[in-house]
């Protein structure tokens, strides 16, 4: 996995991140520093966490699935993307996320995580080193910190600039990953 794909990885998990800042901008007002440090710090943190525990239990069960793992990664990557692009179509619904406190914090974190956690097990598949994992957390987190900033700062400019197009792209990158990983395996 390239860089490139690690950054673009990391903007399409965070996609869910920048709805539910947004919705939280737009209902919030004007936030300190340390509110915005704490939001964004710990939304970044979880979403880049649940990579590794997917990364995790992927390489606990990797010699179970070595056979057909571009697969499982493919299936699990057009899953998601499909799940991200039908739900962005999908009419909004208006709920605003209680972000101010630690538990509405971590409960909003781990639910615009749950997609990450998925990602990490089809990076096991894809023997990911060391290395690649250690950047792959730091782009995550810095990426879903820095796009929860912009949700928050931007509020109803985003969501009137970007609306439902966001789910979509963030879609499109997971599908066009997971179809690259399966033609290597098949083509090369």
């Amino acid at each position: 996995m390239s860089y490139i794909e690690i950054f673009l990885l990391a903007l399409g998990l965070c996609a869910d991140t920048l709805a539910v800042t947004m919705a939280f901008g737009t209902a919030s007002g004007r936030l300190g520093l340390g509110a915005h440090l704490k939001i964004d710090l710990t939304l970044g943190f979880i979403q880049a966490a649940f990579i590794i525990i997917g990364w995790a239990l992927g390489e606990a069960f990797f010699n179970l699935i070595a056979a057909f793992d571009h697969w499982v990664a493919f299936a699990l990557l057009l899953f998601i993307g499909g799940k991200m692009i039908v739900d962005a179509l999908r009419p909004a619904e208006e709920e605003k996320a209680d972000l101010m406190h630690f538990g509405p914090l971590v409960v909003a974190g781990i639910a615009t995580s749950i997609d990450a956690l998925a990602v990490g097990i089809s990076l096991a598949m894809m023997s990911l080193g060391a290395t690649k994992l250690v950047v792959t957390f730091a782009a995550i987190f810095a990426v879903t910190a820095i796009v929860a900033a912009a949700g928050l700062l931007g509020g109803r400019a985003f969501e009137k600039v970007l609306g439902n197009k966001a789910g979509i792209f963030a879609g499109i990158i997971l599908i066009a990953i997971g179809v690259k990983i399966l033609l290597e395996h098949l083509v090369f």
